[in-house]
């Protein structure tokens, strides 16, 4: 399996599966042990403090079992700082090492999976793993396609949260929209007010309480919800991205679109731009008189021009789908017997993944936007391109 690996300068690393260490379990080997998700962050400059504490207010931002809206699986997600950290909890630079195990992973669950481990469940990967690992497919708990592997993504967007920090550029993601239930648009401003306020994360603290009524209704039918949830990145410099192939648009749509319940995204006014005209969808400059320098009346161009940073907010809308498992008889194909099934499974899932996706999506980011900012660092160090113009 490849593709475990994102980023360039700041490159984040992860392993394990969603039920990682059931069968290596053993008197002879301590709990934490057993298995989990690992996290190896490279790039991350020395001097940049990094505690347990920190990675760990992430990791509960998307732990299950916290809401009636989440899966009822009672993992603890405990982070553990194994490398790369020394004394007063400064960074050496070399790789942050982190280990996250899984706990909750007994027997009855494990059983529930292999009672269908040769049936396609509908919506989830089971086809296309038969297809490209066979017979040595992960079943139990969709393995690395499964929203548990988004926990080490987490790990690593925290780290990169502390380096982004210490620069100002604040990264919250948010919902906008629940299965066609929609807030009403909010600034940054109004928005950080808000942040977790309520089980969804939703601003529109008068919009949120209907959403979530409407998902415990669907949830009491057996079914899942999808959704719409924001990115919001303040602070980030002019000058980022590349113009062709390495856009900053396409790297952040790559970092977005790894995330496996995103099936959609748009950057700024998005797929209104094919309503508009030029003139309208156009963000006029003008130099602010407070600072000298160069602004837009305007955001339709979700804080790009050209694939690169222009430096206003960047926004970013992504589309959720709903949790694939539900407890609804759907049809589908034994691959062992080759015969057409019908399943209704009973494994535990979220009712929505909007309530702990958005902590995903803002490691995503972070990650995104950091590897970007030092891949601009280095370019801007060795060329002779005079200082005036970082300064328009």
């Amino acid at each position: 399996m490849m593709g475990n690996t994102f980023g360039r300068l700041f490159r984040v690393t992860t392993c394990g599966e969603s039920y990682s260490g059931f069968f290596r379990k053993s008197p002879d080997i301590p709990k934490e042990l057993y298995g989990g998700l690992l996290t190896i962050v490279d790039g991350v400059p020395a001097g940049i403090k990094i505690t347990a504490e920190a990675i760990q207010n992430e990791l509960d931002k998307r732990k299950p079992g916290q809401t009636p809206l989440d899966s009822p699986r009672l993992e603890k997600d405990i982070a553990y700082i194994f490398s790369g950290v020394m004394e007063n909890h400064l960074s050496t630079g070399g790789p942050v090492g982190i280990v996250i195990p899984n706990n909750d992973i007994e027997d009855i669950h494990v059983d529930q999976y292999r009672d269908y481990k040769d049936t396609i469940r509908p919506g989830h990967a089971e086809y296309t793993f038969f297809k490209k690992y066979g017979q040595y497919a992960d079943w139990v708990g969709a393995g690395r396609a499964s929203g548990r592997e988004t926990v080490s993504r987490v790990a690593g967007g925290a780290v990169a949260k502390l380096v982004l920090d210490e620069m100002g550029i604040d990264v919250i993601a948010y919902t906008i929209e629940s299965h066609g239930i929609k807030a009403k648009p909010l600034s940054y401003e109004e928005t950080k007010a808000n942040y977790r306020k309520n089980e969804l994360n939703c601003p529109d603290l008068e919009v949120a309480p209907k959403m979530i009524a409407d998902i415990l209704q669907v949830k009491a039918k057996g079914d899942t919800c999808g959704g719409v949830v924001e990115v919001i990145t303040r602070g980030v410099p002019a000058g980022l991205g590349e113009p062709v192939f390495d856009k900053l648009e396409a790297v952040l749509a790559h970092a977005l679109m790894s995330i496996g319940a995103v099936k959609g995204v748009e950057f700024g006014a998005g797929f209104a731009f094919a309503l508009l005209v030029g003139a309208e969808s156009n963000d006029e400059a003008y130099v602010d008189e407070s600072t000298g320098r160069v602004r837009f009346h305007t955001n339709h161009a979700g804080g790009f021009l050209g694939g690169i940073s222009n430096g206003d907010e960047i926004r970013v809308r992504l589309a959720i789908k709903p949790t694939p498992t539900v407890s609804v008889k759907q049809r589908t194909v034994n691959v062992e017997t080759m015969t057409d099934d019908v399943l209704e499974p009973i494994t535990r899932r979220d009712a929505s993944l909007l309530p702990r996706i958005y902590p995903v999506c803002e490691a995503m980011a972070r990650i995104a936007i950091l590897d970007a900012i030092l891949m601009a660092k280095g370019y801007r160090a060795v060329t002779k391109i005079d200082e005036k113009w970082d300064r328009i």
